[in-house]
């Protein structure tokens, strides 16, 4: 079992940056791929960007290309995602999640999840 806590959620104006940050904790030696998915009022639940166990490899939905940036830090077992030059259209709660194959963009693929942290982003 992993067990997830996401931070760094909050109120930002269009073009502002938030780094969000998910810890993991209790069955974190089985080298798990990370990612951060985001859920808006009344839509389904969208990838946002994934990380292999090493770090090695990224993936992105093209919505966020070129504006989010994930990164891992093994040694305290922590996922950042960096979401800069933020749009209203980025509002939603993002979730952090373990245990699904890094370059599945379907939220059914990842076995772990943690409680969310919103984001609102103001025009």
């Amino acid at each position: 079992q992993v067990h997830l806590v996401e931070s760094g959620g909050g109120l930002v104006q269009a073009g502002g940056s938030l780094r969000l940050s998910c810890a993991a904790s209790g069955r974190t030696d089985n080298n798990y791929a990370m990612g951060w998915f985001r859920q808006a009022p009344g839509k389904e639940r969208e990838f946002v960007a994934s990380i292999s166990w090493s770090g090695g490899s990224t993936n992105y939905a093209d919505s966020v290309k070129g504006r989010f940036s994930i990164s891992r830090d093994n040694a305290k077992n922590t996922v950042y995602l960096q979401a800069n030059s933020l749009k209203p259209r980025d509002t939603a709660v993002y979730y952090c999640a373990a245990g699904g194959p890094y370059w599945s963009g379907n939220y059914r693929s990842w076995a772990y999840w943690g409680q969310g942290t919103q984001v609102t982003v103001s025009s």
